[in-house]
């Protein structure tokens, strides 16, 4: 099962990295005034991208296997790098010592101990992952980008607190896919912030958002940043335990990153 929602993770990640191309007519006003106050609170995409780069040490905790990396984010071109210490999980767990990814316009490239690795099935994973890790820390200042359908759902009340629900899909004619993934967001109507969300995940046969995603959140440098999310599965009564943890720390804006900073 970790196997599996590993890869749910990253292929979800991926999809919704690329959705965003278009207008989003079909949004209700009640969803994007939500979506609105949040950005106040979090600082939205604009304080964001001021920011120009962010370094921070990630640990992604997969029952007791984890990775361990330095990451490295710069915001307007969307280039991600990676320093693994360890790598137990989704990058290269058979190898022993230093890896290093970097994906810069469009090109992954990983190194082991320093000697570029051009295995075709390690370059596309560290496409896959750079992608999807850069989505992940970015997802929260991006919820109504072009090419998002947002809905409101009323409200739903969990360990007591009443949270406001919206659905986020995308356009298929944008995408170029009949069927897109599908998230439902719950707002917590005192801090505005987005503390739970489902997802499905059509390609691996979840037509319904029934993974589910808790998110802790710190303030660093006036921006509201995901600091931890832990991620469950249901089973087959509908019951979800922790399958994942993935952790951000050491959080650094603004380090004047160049593409010299993102070697290998």
């Amino acid at each position: 099962m970790t196997n599996l929602f590993t890869k749910i993770m990253l292929v979800a990640a991926a999809i919704a990295l690329f959705s965003f191309s278009t207008e989003h007519p079909e949004s209700d006003a009640k969803a994007l005034a939500l979506i609105k106050a949040m950005y106040k609170v979090n600082g939205g995409w604009e304080k964001l991208a001021s920011k120009n780069d962010v370094e921070f040490t990630y640990v992604y905790n997969s029952n007791g296997k984890m990775d361990i990396s330095t990451e490295r984010y710069i915001f307007d071109n969307e280039a991600s790098w990676a320093k693994y210490s360890r790598h137990e999980v989704n990058v290269m767990p058979e190898e022993k010592g230093t890896v290093k990814q970097c994906l810069m316009d469009g090109n992954p490239m990983i190194s082991l101990n320093g000697e570029a690795v051009a295995d075709p099935q390690a370059l596309g994973g560290t496409a896959f992952l750079r992608s999807a890790n850069y989505f992940w820390f970015t997802m929260m200042y991006k919820l109504d980008d072009p090419g998002t359908i947002n809905k409101y759902l009323g409200k739903e009340t969990i360990n007591g607190i009443n949270y406001e629900k919206v659905s986020l899909s995308y356009e298929s004619a944008v995408v170029g896919k009949e069927v897109n993934d599908e998230y439902i967001l719950y707002f917590n109507p005192k801090t505005k912030l987005v503390d739970i969300f489902m997802f499905s995940l059509p390609i691996m046969g979840f037509n319904e958002p029934v993974l589910k995603m808790e998110v802790e959140y710190s303030v660093i440098d006036g921006i509201s940043v995901q600091t931890k999310r832990v991620a469950s599965f249901p089973d087959e009564d509908g019951n979800y335990a922790p399958s994942l943890e993935q952790t951000t720390k050491d959080v650094k804006f603004n380090n004047k990153f160049t593409s010299s900073d993102f070697h290998i």
